[in-house]
């Protein structure tokens, strides 16, 4: 017998709504538009907050806030997320800025399309309200409902203290970031961007980072990105000793092996340096060559003005405190010619959960190539970053350089 999904998703006896990934309402229940007092024509294809916006009587009303995070926590993380109990109040449908005091408990849930992307998310409520109050009358002692709503005003009133504080708390952090990856300098008539894009919840500090330096003979620069694991002021501190260490070394070192090599070394006596990949690049402009060496590093991208790009994936290591005793790191040469562009990047930009790494790669290759018209290295990085980046962010961080050479 065939069983008709739709006429079973209406007759759910919980409430249950279907949202895109743009938070739009795509479908929703006769139980969900029951507890809501809503008709379909006001729901589907509106807007979740649109369609019901926060009370706007209740500065401290934290429910509709607390919802959004929960949905692109889903997002993020592709699992389901259950809510603890939520007051989020409802404008009656008969009475327009008339709202009602609501308490839901609610659930969130992705939907997988047969290729792996989210197709939609699952939001499954269910109303408390009578309940608590019915709850408040049985006891016959306290009333339970004029508790509860006590103790929910005091919660608004900690999340806005605590959301003024992690304002502050994030002012901080973006006056560090600036001081630890400043704009580089400029490397002649060479053009070079930069990029930095924190992880979401991060406090915009990381342990991800890229350098550039000018080296002391000739029309040449070093370029360098690294990653520390974990994220916060802790790598942030990390990731701030290699950074320097290595824009030093690099201009004394034979080549990038050997910079990296000494990198090594010295991450061996940094706590919290484990596990950390780096990558640097010699550009040469009087011989037309990049000379590099990766530390378990994603290997950089050479885009060809005439066409195709290479993985400059010929000299790769182990990262940085791998080896129990220092050893001599592997290095390679290519050249290239003018027009062509050099991309440097973390593994933030090509790393997703569910996903082979080599797709990552796969899909940033067809990006550059698909921007090779791009001469300008900013609108380049740009673009990029459009193409990669999910919308609703990322649970790493990502840096990005490109180069045009």
């Amino acid at each position: 017998m065939a069983i008709d999904y739709a006429a079973v998703f209406q007759a759910l006896p919980g409430a249950v709504a279907l949202l895109s990934v743009d938070l739009v309402f795509v479908d929703a229940n006769l139980a969900f538009l029951s507890q809501a007092g809503r008709s379909r024509d006001q729901v589907v294809g509106r807007y979740l907050f649109d369609a019901f916006p926060a009370n706007p009587g209740d500065p401290g009303a934290s429910g509709a806030r607390n919802l959004e995070a929960s949905l692109r926590r889903v997002l993020l993380t592709r699992e389901a997320d259950t809510m603890a109990l939520q007051r989020y109040d409802v404008e009656s449908a008969e009475r327009d800025g008339r709202w009602e005091e609501r308490y839901w408990s609610p659930v969130n849930a992705p939907a997988f399309a047969p290729d792996g992307r989210i197709a939609v998310l699952i939001h499954r409520v269910e109303e408390v309200t009578e309940l608590l109050r019915a709850t408040g009358r049985a006891g016959g002692e306290r009333n339970l409902e004029a508790e509860l709503y006590s103790r929910m005003r005091e919660l608004h009133q900690v999340n806005e203290r605590l959301r003024k504080a992690h304002a502050r708390e994030r002012e901080v952090a973006l006056a560090l970031q600036r001081a630890m990856l400043p704009v580089p300098a400029p490397v002649g008539p060479h053009q070079v961007a930069v990029r930095y894009r924190p992880a979401v919840g991060s406090l915009n500090v990381c342990g991800d980072w890229y350098d550039l330096v000018r080296l002391v003979d000739g029309d040449r620069i070093a370029v360098a990105v690294g990653d520390v694991v974990g994220h916060g002021l802790e790598a942030a501190g990390v990731m701030g000793q290699l950074r320097s260490a290595l824009s030093a070394t690099s201009r004394v070192a034979k080549g990038p092996a050997q910079a990296l090599e000494v990198l090594g070394r010295y991450a061996h006596s940094v706590e919290g340096a484990q596990s950390t990949s780096a990558v640097t690049v010699f550009i040469d402009w009087d011989h037309h060559t990049l000379t590099y060496s990766s530390a378990g590093h994603p290997p950089p991208v050479l885009l060809r003005g005439a066409g195709g790009a290479d993985l400059l994936d010929r000299a790769t290591d182990p990262p940085l405190d791998a080896a129990p005793e220092p050893r001599t790191r592997p290095e390679a040469t290519v050249t290239f010619t003018e027009g062509d562009t050099l991309v440097l990047y973390t593994d933030g930009l090509i790393e997703r959960r569910y996903q082979d790494i080599d797709t990552g790669l796969d899909r940033l290759v067809e990006s550059l190539e698909a921007g090779r018209h791009i001469t300008s290295p900013e609108a380049l990085a740009d673009a990029v970053l459009s193409d990669m980046l999910p919308a609703e962010g990322m649970t790493d961080d990502t840096a990005l350089v490109v180069v045009r050479l």
